[in-house]
């Protein structure tokens, strides 16, 4: 059912929310929807929102200009929202992401543009947002711990990925082995 629902939801541009515990493959959905989808000649880039610190993160996502704070890079830094133009950017684990990074993503997602650190120029992107979380967001939107508007701008096609005890097949693929390595008893 998840996998009928990923190749209709790869149909239309919109926003897609993936919800599933840790380790259910949804970074191997957000591939696979970007690539059945109208953008798959464009970039897939995919960011571990969890991973990286807050402060960092925010350069990472929306770039910055020469100057925007000590040891910039000179000429500035093109961010990954811009990176991923034409294509999709993958947000895994959106549920770590700040209240203020969460401001400015909805920004993203309303008006299709991003200003970088230190710099007044709007630019312009043209992406599809690929959410997940291994969270429960309407409990965190409740708790006022994620932002509500921003929520209901990333539920717009969701997704529920079954957790890999109900579908064990699927165990040995997401390892990484292959048809081969199966037959060989890997």
């Amino acid at each position: 059912r998840a996998l009928d629902e990923a190749k209709r939801f790869a149909c239309f541009d919109g926003t897609i929310l993936l919800q599933g515990e840790t380790g259910v493959g949804k970074e191997y959905f957000a591939h696979a929807i970007h690539q059945a989808g109208s953008r798959r000649k464009g970039p897939f880039v995919a960011v571990n929102c969890a991973a990286i610190p807050e402060n960092i993160l925010e350069s990472e996502l929306f770039g910055y200009a020469e100057g925007a704070f000590t040891g910039a890079k000179k000429g500035g830094k093109m961010g990954l929202f811009e990176q991923a133009h034409g294509g999709s950017i993958f947000l895994d684990e959106i549920g770590e992401m700040s209240e203020l990074l969460q401001a400015r993503l909805l920004r993203v997602l309303q008006e299709h543009e991003v200003y970088r650190l230190g710099d007044e120029r709007i630019i312009p992107v043209d992406i599809r947002v690929i959410a997940a979380t291994n969270r429960d967001l309407q409990r965190m939107v409740k708790e006022r711990s994620f932002r509500e508007d921003l929520y209901y701008r990333l539920d717009v096609l969701t997704l529920e990925i079954p957790p890999l005890r109900e579908r064990r097949e699927d165990i040995l693929a997401l390892a990484g082995v292959s048809d081969a390595g199966r037959d060989a008893g890997v």
